[in-house]
């Protein structure tokens, strides 16, 4: 319906409570699902550092392994066949070990570029809880500064120039409507409403991708094992130090059979 229909009408105090309610209900299940998904990455966080450190430490191994078989491999046969192979495991030996041992030390030397810090100030400036109008926009600054911050910290600048987008459209939509009070209010929080929908749409689309992963599927597969007194990632562990020392025994064999034919 046209903003100008829209504002001829006189809506009753009754539509405009419901509105109210609608907008509080739904920010309150927007701060649930902030929550939910602030646990979730939290948990997935903790359990990809416990199985980097338990089980990706030896798939980093053992790809070594294989890399250095392969390689050895070519000293032996001196084939086209043999000298890809070497490079194709080399490469994956290479992203095993970065997967296991790099990220780390990317997240800590993380320097946020100037746009960014630019761009972040700029949110912080119009939805910092200080510069809330009453209780219930404080609440909601505070969930909207909770979601900068996050987005912040894993240089999210599409979340950040969303939210600014988000409170320019509401703040120059407000500039332009003239009309009775209740009509203002009424579209405004209509506008606050529909935002909010949509934020709650991005965070259950995240939240699924998170789980849908790899490592959240992996997860879930532990706390399956778990209910049954099993713990998988040492079990994954036990069985790669099988596969480990499997590998290290055809290394050394192809070592002595390199030795063997060059006369060493």
């Amino acid at each position: 319906m046209p903003a100008e229909i829209i504002l001829q009408q006189t809506p009753d105090t009754a539509a405009l409570l419901d509105k109210r309610e609608q907008l509080a209900a739904v920010r309150t299940t927007l701060a649930e699902r902030e929550s939910e998904l602030a646990q979730i990455r939290a948990q997935l966080k903790t359990f990809e550092g416990r199985y980097m450190r338990q089980v990706g430490v030896l798939y980093a191994d053992l790809d070594d392994l294989e890399a250095r078989i392969a390689e050895r491999e070519v000293d032996l046969y001196d084939s086209d066949s043999a000298r890809r192979r070497a490079e194709e495991t080399r490469q994956r030996a290479q992203e095993t070990h970065d997967a296991a041992f790099g990220e780390a030390h990317e997240a800590e030397e993380f320097d946020p570029p100037p746009s960014l810090k630019t761009l972040f100030r700029d949110v912080a400036k119009r939805i910092h809880p200080d510069f809330a109008r009453d209780n219930a926009e404080q609440k909601h600054f505070t969930l909207l500064m909770a979601r900068a911050n996050h987005a912040y910290s894993r240089g999210d600048t599409e979340t950040l120039q969303r939210l600014l987008d988000d409170h320019r459209e509401i703040n120059a939509a407000d500039e332009g409507i003239t009309g009775e009070s209740a009509v203002v209010e009424l579209l405004r929080i209509t506008r606050q409403i529909q935002h909010a929908e949509r934020d709650i749409a991005t965070l259950d689309a995240e939240q699924h991708t998170l789980l849908a992963g790899e490592i959240g599927q992996l997860h879930l597969d532990a706390e399956t094992a778990a209910r049954e007194h099993r713990d998988l990632l040492t079990e994954l562990a036990t069985s790669l130090r099988e596969q480990i020392a499997d590998a290290q025994r055809r290394f050394e064999l192809i070592d002595r059979q390199i030795g063997a034919a060059y006369g060493r």
